[in-house]
C-alpha cells in the first residue's frame, strides 16, 4: 500500500496492489466500510484505488458474487475475511509510515515478458491502432521511485502480462510471476524480512492493460510454455525480466514536473448504457446489454492451461449451485440477443435469479499522481482497448500519453474488455466481454466524462449505488472439514519422514510432518514453517513459507480422512552452509470447536 499526500493542499490517494487473483467488488465495498469506521472521511472510493496482481493461484472463496464464488465452490468466509484484513492492515501500515518524501517517474521497456495469445482478435483492429504494437504487445515499464528520508522506500512498476506462468497444473498457493518479481526486489536486493516487522521497502507490480497478453512465449495451444518447458522455472524467468525492467526504470527515474495528487471516481449501469456515436468505430449510437456469457469464454485461454477449462456453467452439467439459484431458464430480450451479437450466450448472467452473478453497476475512477494518471477499471483489457481510453484521457487531461495508464482490476471484477473489432471475432477474450460489443465504447465514453471532469473541477457524484452482495442466499457446497485427529498411533507435530543427513546447493530437503487442516488458523503475521540454521548455540530463522525456495503440501493419508500429513520441502539456495533443522508449527481442530497450536522439528541435517 502506498499513500501520497499533498503537504499544500493536503489532499492524499492511497494505492493498493493485492498479491491475488481478482479483487472483487464485494471484497473492495467491505474495505471501504472498514476504511470509514477507522478514518471517517479520510480514505473513500475516490481516492483509495485497490487492485489485484490477477494470479490463477490465490484462494478462492472471498467474493460474494455467483459467478466467481462458483468457482470455490460457493462463499468462503475465512477467505473474504483474510483478504479483507489484510488490505486494511497494509493501508494502515501505509498511514502510520506517512512522512515526507519525493516521488519520481521512470520509463522503460520489456519486450521478452509477454506474447498476444489472441493474434486473430488484434489483427482485426484498425492499421493505426496495431501501429502502436508493433509485436503485437504492449512493452511499456512505468515506475514510480518513492524516497523517504533520502532513502528508496518503495517502488511501483507497471508491466502488461498475465499471472499464469504456473499454469492450471500448479495446486500450490502463488504471487507468480508478479509476485516473484516482489519478492526479488524486497527480498533479495533489499533484505526485507516480512516476520521481522514493518518492511523498509516495499515493491508492487501491477497490471495495466494485459488482457490478451501471456506470459507463455511459446503460444503453444493446451501447451502452456516458454521461454522453458517448465511453469515454475518460466514464472521465476518472467518475474525475473519485470524486475530488472522496473528496476532499469527505477535507476532513470527523474523528478516529474507537475506537483500534487487527485482522484475522482463514478459508478456507471455497464447493463444499460446509452453511447454517442463519436465512441463507437461507426459514429452510430450504441448500448450495452446486461452480463452474458458467451460460448467462446468455454474454452479459457488455451494458450495458458494445459486443459480445457470448462466454465462453471457447463453444458449438462448438474451443478447443485445452479439449481439452488433458479437455474439458467431466464428470458433473454431481442434487443439484448442484438446487442451481444455475434457472441453464442452460454450464460446470462446478468438477468439470473434472485440477482445479477456479476457486478453491473461498477466503478471506474482516475488517479493522478504528479505526473502520472491512472485510468482504472474493474476489468481485464486488451492492449488496443487500453490505448484507446488512454487517447482519451490524455487528450482531455491534456497529458502525454505515455503518462496515462489503464489500470486494470481495479476497485472490483467484472471479466473483458475487447475492443468491438476484436469482440466481433469471438475468440476467448471476446466471450468473456460481458456487456456487448459495445462494452469498450462505454468505458471510453465514461472516462472521457471523467477526465473532462477532472479537469473542469466538475463532481458528478458517486452515480448509480452499486449492488449490495452481502444480502441473499451465500452457498457453500463444500463438505464440512472434520475435527483433526493424528495419523494412527502418531501425536500431532510427530516427524513422519526424516530429512537425509547431508544437502548440497540445489538439493530439495523434504521432511513429513504429522499434521492438521491448515484451514484452521491462516498463520497471518506468521509461518506454518521456518527453515533454521544453528547459530552459537541457538536457532534462528532462515527460510519460511514466504520463500521461493520452500513449499507447504497437505494431504490425507490412506484410509484416514481426519488425519492430515503435511510435507515441507526447501531447495536449498546457493551460499547456505552449516547444521539446519526445520520447524513445522500447526493448529489442530477438536469435535467442540477448540484450536490447540502444536510444534513438531525435524532432524538436523548439514548443508555443504
Amino acid at each position: 500500500s502506498y499513500i501520497v499526500v499533498d503537504r499544500v493542499t493536503g489532499g492524499r490517494v492511497a494505492f493498493v496492489n493485492t498479491d491475488n487473483a481478482c479483487l472483487f467488488q464485494s471484497v473492495h465495498l467491505v474495505v471501504m466500510q472498514r476504511l470509514q469506521q477507522r478514518f471517517g472521511d479520510l480514505y473513500t472510493e475516490r481516492n483509495v484505488n485497490l487492485n489485484a496482481t490477477h494470479n490463477h493461484n490465490s484462494c478462492g472463496g472471498s467474493a460474494r458474487e455467483y459467478a466467481y464464488s462458483l468457482a470455490a465452490m460457493g462463499f468462503q468466509q475465512n477467505s473474504h475475511d483474510a483478504e479483507v484484513n489484510g488490505i486494511v492492515k497494509a493501508i494502515v501500515n501505509a498511514h502510520e509510515n506517512l512522512g515526507p518524501g519525493s516521488i519520481m517517474l521512470g520509463h522503460g521497456e520489456l519486450h521478452d515478458a509477454s506474447a498476444n495469445r489472441s493474434r486473430v482478435a488484434f489483427e482485426a483492429n484498425p492499421a493505426e491502432d496495431k501501429a502502436a504494437f508493433p509485436n503485437a504487445i504492449d512493452p511499456k515499464v512505468t515506475v514510480l521511485r518513492f524516497r523517504q528520508g533520502g532513502k528508496d522506500v518503495g517502488a511501483v512498476t507497471w508491466f502488461a502480462t498475465h499471472g499464469t506462468s504456473l499454469t492450471d497444473r500448479n495446486t500450490l498457493i502463488s504471487a507468480d510471476n508478479k509476485g516473484y518479481a516482489s519478492y526479488r526486489w524486497e527480498h533479495d536486493e533489499m533484505g526485507v524480512r516480512h516476520l521481522d516487522g514493518p518492511p523498509s521497502f516495499v515493491a508492487a507490480f501491477p497490471h495495466t492493460n494485459p488482457g490478451d497478453m501471456t506470459p507463455n512465449l511459446w503460444i503453444r495451444p493446451m501447451h502452456p510454455s516458454g521461454p522453458t518447458e517448465d511453469n515454475r522455472t518460466n514464472c521465476a524467468m518472467i518475474g525475473e525480466r519485470q524486475y530488472q525492467a522496473g528496476r532499469r526504470a527505477f535507476d532513470a527515474a527523474t523528478p516529474m514536473n507537475s506537483a500534487g495528487v487527485d482522484a475522482v471516481l463514478h459508478y456507471v449501469n455497464l447493463a444499460d448504457t446509452a453511447i454517442d456515436g463519436d465512441y463507437t468505430p461507426d459514429g452510430k449510437p450504441a448500448r450495452t446489454a446486461p452480463a452474458m456469457m458467451g460460448a467462446a469464454a468455454m474454452a479459457t485461454s488455451t494458450e495458458d492451461n494445459w486443459n480445457s477449462q470448462l466454465s462453471f456453467l457447463q453444458e449438462g452439467d448438474a451443478n447443485p449451485m445452479v439449481a439452488a439459484l433458479g437455474g439458467l431458464n431466464s428470458p433473454i430480450e431481442d434487443w439484448m440477443r442484438d446487442v451481444q451479437a455475434p457472441k453464442l450466450i452460454l450464460a446470462p448472467l446478468g438477468v439470473l435469479p434472485p440477482r445479477p452473478w456479476v457486478p453491473q453497476i461498477v466503478p471506474l475512477q482516475l488517479m493522478r499522481i504528479g505526473d502520472l494518471v491512472l485510468a482504472s477499471g474493474p476489468s481485464e483489457y486488451t492492449v488496443v482497448s487500453g490505448l484507446r481510453i488512454r487517447r482519451l484521457v490524455s487528450r482531455a487531461l491534456n497529458v502525454p500519453i505515455e503518462n496515462v495508464l489503464v489500470q486494470g482490476y481495479g476497485n472490483g471484477y467484472n471479466g473483458y474488455v475487447t475492443t468491438p473489432e476484436e469482440y466481433a471475432l469471438q475468440q476467448y477474450e471476446g466471450g468473456e466481454t460481458l456487456y456487448g460489443r459495445w462494452t469498450l465504447s462505454a468505458h471510453m465514453q465514461e472516462f472521457d466524462r471523467l477526465a473532462k471532469a477532472l479537469a473542469a473541477r466538475v463532481d458528478l457524484g458517486r452515480g448509480p449505488a452499486p449492488l449490495d452482495w452481502n444480502f441473499g442466499l451465500q452457498p457453500n457446497l463444500l463438505p464440512p472439514v472434520p475435527a483433526d485427529l493424528p495419523h494412527a498411533g502418531r501425536a500431532f507435530g510427530d516427524v513422519l519422514t526424516q530429512p537425509g543427513t547431508d544437502y548440497a546447493a540445489g538439493q530439495t530437503v523434504s521432511v513429513e510432518f504429522v499434521g492438521a487442516h491448515p484451514n484452521n488458523d491462516f498463520r497471518l503475521d506468521g509461518t506454518y514453517f521456518e527453515v533454521q540454521q544453528s547459530s552459537g548455540g541457538d536457532w534462528r530463522r532462515v527460510y519460511d513459507d514466504n520463500d521461493w525456495c520452500t513449499e507447504l503440501h497437505w494431504s490425507r493419508p490412506d484410509g484416514q480422512a481426519a488425519a492430515s500429513t503435511i510435507r515441507i520441502q526447501w531447495t536449498v539456495p546457493d551460499g547456505v552452509s552449516g547444521s539446519c533443522r526445520i520447524r513445522y508449527t500447526g493448529n489442530s481442530r477438536d469435535g467442540a470447536g477448540t484450536v490447540t497450536e502444536f510444534t513438531g522439528t525435524s532432524a538436523e541435517f548439514v548443508i555443504g
